[in-house]
């Protein structure tokens, strides 16, 4: 396997993996909000997150940042609450999603996680030198999956919707209780 595959494979599997759950609840919680028939809006919102994760990523990669390790996995789930709380919010308002609001919200909550992927990835490559394409194709994994859990996430939407004609407000307030419920335990260290 060359160094992309590598790192890819490595991106791919730590957003994916069930352990570190945390991060697909997330991007769950952010597109709980909006329709399946908005998917590729989900997949930019995606990508929102992507960009502020990968630019902290790299910022603590190179050494240019630190934070510690349990101040991050502590701000991580209120990120997740405080998405699902703007998110009940808004469907309890009535109103439509504020796209340009939500953008902002995954590329500044991006930026949280993407600490966290960084005690990750620096376990991995502890040298900063020489790291841009393996940060490169760590991100490019992550991005890969997250996208596959978004794109599940909208397949599910459309066959309940289609079987049991969901409500966009009942899919959102599930979906986001669900998100609070979590990132609640999360912070009190039950899960």
């Amino acid at each position: 396997m060359n160094v992309f595959e590598t790192y890819f494979q490595l991106g791919w599997d730590h957003i994916l993996d069930p352990a570190g759950f945390d991060h697909m609840l997330f991007i769950v919680t952010l597109c709980a909000m909006y329709s399946w028939r908005r998917g590729l809006q989900l997949i930019i919102l995606a990508t929102a997150f992507t960009i502020g994760h990968s630019l902290t990523l790299a910022l603590s990669a190179l050494g240019w940042v630190q934070v510690s390790a349990d101040l991050i996995e502590t701000i991580i789930p209120l990120t997740i609450l405080f998405t699902a709380l703007y998110n009940v919010f808004r469907a309890e308002r009535g109103a439509d999603s504020a796209v340009g609001w939500h953008y902002l919200l995954a590329l500044v909550f991006g930026l949280v996680h993407g600490l966290g992927f960084s005690n990750f990835f620096r376990a991995l490559h502890p040298e900063s030198d020489g790291i841009v394409f393996e940060l490169f194709s760590f991100n490019i994994g992550i991005e890969a999956g997250q996208i596959l859990i978004v794109l599940l996430f909208v397949a599910l939407y459309f066959i309940l919707d289609k079987v049991f004609f969901i409500r966009r407000r009942d899919w959102t307030i599930f979906w986001s209780g669900l998100g609070a419920g979590m990132s609640l335990l999360m912070t009190i260290g039950w899960i």
